[in-house]
């Protein structure tokens, strides 16, 4: 998983983002009134222009492929993956805590290692072969916030599940999570309880979401809009917009 500092720094920016929705100028996309939610009952995915976007340096992350390479000693050379823990096991290296290191870390962790009693100033490559290190960032009223990869279909309930659950007293009504479409900010307020009663579907989870869980602050910009229309059978999705 990514560090604690990156995950603060996306839960940062689109809280900054969100609570723009308190300044004078609301930061929606036309006026203000409720017209300016939009027709949508389904947040739409990100492009792969977004993915892109969004890009930071990489680290290393749970299931990653990556192929090793020590000059001199092919026996020590080839393809490994790291564990759900982010961990994965060389000969003569022993176990190696690899996640959240770029690749350039990790292969002076190796050569450390087999240079500490097996080999003199060893040389090791690591290149990633293939990730799943594709991204969410989960926030607030849940028992283990920060980042996670997505692997297969994510969705907003295993997203939840992937951070160990709600806290006790979380309000399952105040869940919003900040997507990036075409380039331009969404926001889109969900109600786990009624995703578990079947009431709407449970939306996907992309790479770069952020999920905020029972924090009333990302709910606030909704607020005016639940006063009109209350989220009873559909979430309720902002076109969001960066004040000049």
């Amino acid at each position: 998983m990514i560090g604690k500092a990156r995950r603060h720094a996306l839960v940062a920016g689109a809280m900054a983002l969100a609570l723009a929705g308190c300044a004078d100028t609301p930061p929606l996309a036309t006026s203000g009134e409720p017209s300016a939610v939009t027709q949508m009952t389904v947040l739409p995915p990100p492009s792969g222009a977004d993915l892109v976007a969004a890009s930071t340096p990489y680290v290393i992350a749970p299931f990653d492929k990556l192929d090793i390479t020590v000059f001199g000693a092919p026996d020590l050379s080839g393809t490994l993956q790291a564990d759900a823990a982010g961990r994965l096991s060389m000969p003569l290296a022993g176990e190696l805590d690899a996640a959240g290191r770029t690749p350039r870390e990790l292969a002076t962790m190796i050569a450390a290692r087999l240079g500490t009693r097996y080999m003199f100033d060893p040389q090791v490559t690591v290149n990633l072969k293939e990730t799943t290190s594709n991204v969410f960032t989960i926030d607030g009223q849940v028992t283990q916030p920060g980042s996670y990869p997505v692997v297969g279909k994510t969705t907003l309930m295993r997203a939840v599940a992937a951070a160990k659950g709600v806290a006790e007293y979380a309000k399952l009504q105040d869940v919003v999570i900040f997507r990036t479409v075409d380039g331009k900010p969404l926001a889109a307020l969900y109600n786990l309880g009624a995703i578990r009663r079947g009431v709407y579907a449970d939306p996907q989870i992309y790479a770069n979401d952020v999920i905020i869980v029972g924090e009333s602050r990302a709910r606030r910009m909704f607020q005016q809009f639940l006063q009109v229309a209350p989220l009873l059978t559909t979430p309720l999705i902002l076109a969001l917009e960066r004040l000049p």
